[in-house]
């Protein structure tokens, strides 16, 4: 039961209860299933309080120091908590649905099991908080911070999470179907069993992340950064996979379509004894040597898209960035997964001394392209002399050129010059 002598003093408003707080500061204040529904208690310091199972609904308790109290079981629905402190506060089982907790700060707080269901926690801070069986549905999670939080099991459906923060927190079980993470950061997140079928995860940052069995059914995961994702036995049935990176900022980009095959594909630069099952792959990739300056970026996103639509797994090298890999090794390795390789020539400085150091060692079709304006770097003609897999140099007028004449032009050649290397 609340003591009667505390709910009468909080009754009477925030500046009375803060006032007398001030004045007896040893004494635990006792809110015991205390009904305290529609209040206004606006900033009140009610820091330690002992409020499980009290009736807190459509409660104005804006920027209130609620941190270290005793919310189990409480009532909070409606409640308006925006920039309050819940900071190490137990609110295990509490009813929060559709409360405001707009930059709310509950870093350290329990939530297990608590519902907050179509909740606002817009740039609220929950790193380190407990939210294991919680209900989060249709809740908005906009630019909250959740680093290293407990959501292991909670109910994420529908959720609104783009741009929130959430590396090294526990996912693992959650339910995140039909969640929005765009540009959400999950590096380091574990997302074991985690349900996320119809999810929308546009650049969201996954390096490091762990996604053991997880569910990925019809999700969209396109220019997201995976480097270092450990991925084993998820679904990804109708999944949209696009420009997957899986390299890091300071190395050379180097983007795929699949979520398995970009960790394969990263095992292949960095194991030397994995390259040697390359063999026995049937080959669908196709390198795209380049650089991605403003000029050039138009055309590779063309090509890569037109070689999706034909089929194919195009890999995209960019030379423009520093890479602490043997530049020379990383190339030839994606030269040798490679069914075929399109090297655009248009820029002189795309492709230079690498192409000339891969061409003798690795009888890979090699198909150039330039615009009708450019001439080919000098030292091209040397190799297109002496080694006949490299092909024909087609010269395009514009982009819509390029794309019309690439399945005849590009692909059919390439693919014809594959056969003939393969059965040599």
């Amino acid at each position: 039961m609340a003591n009667q002598q505390h709910l009468e003093l909080l009754q009477q408003g925030s500046n009375m209860w803060n006032t007398w707080r001030k004045q007896h500061p040893e004494v635990k204040s006792d809110f015991r299933g205390a009904d305290l529904n529609g209040a206004d208690l606006n900033g009140a310091d009610l820091w330690g309080a002992d409020l499980n199972g009290a009736d807190l609904s459509g409660v104005n308790l804006w920027g209130a120091n609620l941190s270290r109290t005793d919310l189990i079981g409480a009532d909070l629905s409606g409640a308006d908590l925006s920039s309050a402190h819940l900071v190490d506060t137990d609110l295990s089982g509490a009813n929060l649905s559709g409360a405001n907790l707009s930059r709310t700060h509950l870093r350290g707080a329990t939530l297990i099991d608590a519902t907050l269901s179509r909740v606002t926690l817009i740039d609220a801070t929950l790193s380190d908080a407990i939210l294991s069986d919680a209900t989060l549905s249709r809740a908005t999670l906009i630019d909250a911070i959740l680093s290293r939080a407990d959501l292991s099991r909670a109910d994420l459906s529908g959720a609104h999470l783009s741009k929130a923060t959430i590396n090294a927190a526990d996912l693992s079980g959650a339910n995140l179907s039909r969640a929005t993470l765009i540009d959400a950061d999950l590096s380091g997140a574990t997302l074991s069993r985690a349900n996320l079928s119809e999810a929308i995860l546009s650049r969201a940052n996954l390096n490091g992340a762990m996604l053991i069995g997880t569910i990925l059914i019809r999700a969209t995961l396109t220019s997201c950064s995976i480097h270092g994702i450990s991925v084993w036995n998820i679904q990804l049935d109708e999944a949209k996979q696009e420009n997957l990176v899986i390299t890091e900022k300071d190395e050379s980009t180097i983007t795929v379509d699949n979520l398995e095959v970009a960790q394969f594909i990263y095992l292949l630069l960095n194991n030397s004894k994995i390259r040697d099952v390359i063999d026995t792959i049937a080959k669908k990739a196709v390198l795209i040597l380049g650089r991605f300056t403003p000029e050039r970026k138009a055309v590779l996103d063309a090509l890569r898209e037109a070689l999706r639509t034909n089929g194919y797994l195009p890999i995209l090298f960019d030379f423009e960035k520093p890479s602490s890999r043997n530049f020379t090794e990383t190339v030839k390795t994606l030269a040798h997964l490679s069914r075929f390789i399109i090297a655009d020539l248009t820029d002189p400085a795309s492709i230079p001394q690498e192409l000339y150091a891969i061409v003798p060692t690795l009888a890979v079709p090699i198909q150039p392209l330039v615009e009708v304006s450019q001439k080919e770097y000098s030292m091209f003609d040397d190799l297109k002399r002496t080694y006949h897999w490299i092909l024909p140099t087609y010269r395009y007028t514009d982009l819509s050129t390029l794309l019309t004449s690439l399945p005849t032009h590009l692909i059919a050649p390439a693919e014809q010059k594959a056969d003939e290397l393969s059965k040599r």
